[in-house]
């Protein structure tokens, strides 16, 4: 059984936080979308460990783990989403609600990666206003999460070393990809699991190595956590937008975040730190918290006629945080409880929700496409 470890949920509270300030344009947190890279390493950290557990324990099946991402992923995600229709509805222009019918409709279908790929940079500025433009990430993990449980299965017979070995090799092309990738695709290169799934894997391979080796104090644990926090930190503070990402350079939060993972023990004072309730509260509402600030951000920019202030944008933050809370409550709690909600449930709700999300985003895609051709002075290109 996955052990509770609270400085992994304070881990969650130093990657959201960045992310949602730098969203919010402050300048301090320019590095901020560093944190989806954090939440990167901690997801193939806590997937690998469950599968490599269970596995050993004779317990895994993919039915089980393709449940426990439904549950967790799902349920709040398509909440936003229903939130979002009204607003876009009311607010957006014709081209803008042609594209956000299509981002809902790829988000349904674990492409929103794609999709934004094909549309926009992800620091342009136009990107600001769109509502959903943070669910590449989303899209990433959901196809990672497709692939690496059979992966695994597959390799599972040539022992827990070997298949380290082999997830380090895949990690280390996927890098290799991604630095070549940001001179010459700069935009695939952000967005597409080829050259992000090495993020991933790199904390797939520190879950490995605690399964053989369990954490204990030691020597070097102090300085290594705190040197992963100081890169993370160091990553939030002096990248930005020019910086070449992912690259090499995303080596900095990646190890900064598996640092923290491998050695900060409870006796370091990183743990304590991140061990702390403020952290912990924020790191248990962190998936919500991501859900909902570009949203609320997107359309406060959208009903904007210059860029909102920061005074705004602090009420956004907090209301963010607030709305976290409430959906970490009352939706992604009760979806969790396998008593109340069963597999079967999951199973039937989910892709019907999936199916009735295609059929409003091609409603919202046609009327915004229609919208756009009464109001053009020429023939809507094809």
């Amino acid at each position: 059984m996955l052990k509770n470890r609270p400085e992994i949920d304070g881990l969650r509270a130093v990657a959201v936080l960045p992310v949602i300030l730098f969203h919010a344009g402050f300048s301090s947190f320019s590095g901020g979308f560093i944190g989806v890279d954090v939440f990167f390493v901690i997801s193939g950290y806590l997937i690998t460990t469950i599968i490599v557990e269970e596995r050993r324990a004779g317990k895994f099946t993919l039915l089980g783990f393709y449940e426990r991402r439904a549950r967790r992923i799902l349920p709040a995600l398509y909440f936003v989403i229903f939130c979002c229709l009204p607003f876009a509805w009311l607010w957006m222009t014709p081209d803008q609600a042609e594209l956000f019918g299509f981002s809902v409709i790829a988000v349904s279908l674990f492409a929103a990666n794609i999709l934004f790929w094909r549309q926009t940079g992800y620091f342009a500025g136009p990107a600001e206003e769109m509502p959903l433009l943070h669910t590449w990430s989303l899209a990433v993990e959901e196809q990672f999460y497709l692939i690496f449980p059979i992966f695994v299965l597959l390799a599972w017979r040539i022992g827990l070393r070997n298949l380290a070995i082999s997830i380090g090799i895949l990690a280390a092309i996927s890098l290799g990809i991604a630095e070549w990738g940001w001179r010459f695709k700069p935009i695939a290169n952000f967005y597409l699991l080829p050259t992000r799934a090495w993020e991933l894997l790199v904390g797939s391979m520190a879950a490995i190595y605690l399964v053989r080796r369990p954490m204990s104090f030691g020597h070097w644990n102090q300085p290594a956590s705190l040197g992963g926090l100081g890169l993370i930190l160091y990553a939030v503070v002096v990248f930005d937008s020019g910086t070449p990402f992912p690259s090499l350079l995303t080596l900095v939060p990646v190890v900064g975040a598996v640092l923290i993972i491998l050695f900060a023990t409870p006796e370091t004072l990183v743990s304590r730190l991140l061990s702390l309730a403020p952290f912990v509260g924020i790191g248990l509402i962190s998936y919500s918290a991501y859900l909902w600030h570009q949203p609320l951000f997107a359309f406060a920019r959208l009903r904007s006629i210059d860029e909102p202030d920061t005074s705004l944008m602090l009420a956004l933050v907090a209301l963010a945080l607030s709305l976290a809370w409430a959906s970490w409550h009352f939706v992604e709690n009760p979806f969790r409880d396998k008593v109340r909600i069963s597999r079967i449930r999951i199973f039937t709700v989910a892709p019907l929700t999936a199916m009735l999300l295609i059929a409003i985003g091609l409603f919202g895609a046609d009327r915004g496409r229609l919208g756009s051709g009464l109001i053009s002075t020429g023939p809507y290109p094809d």
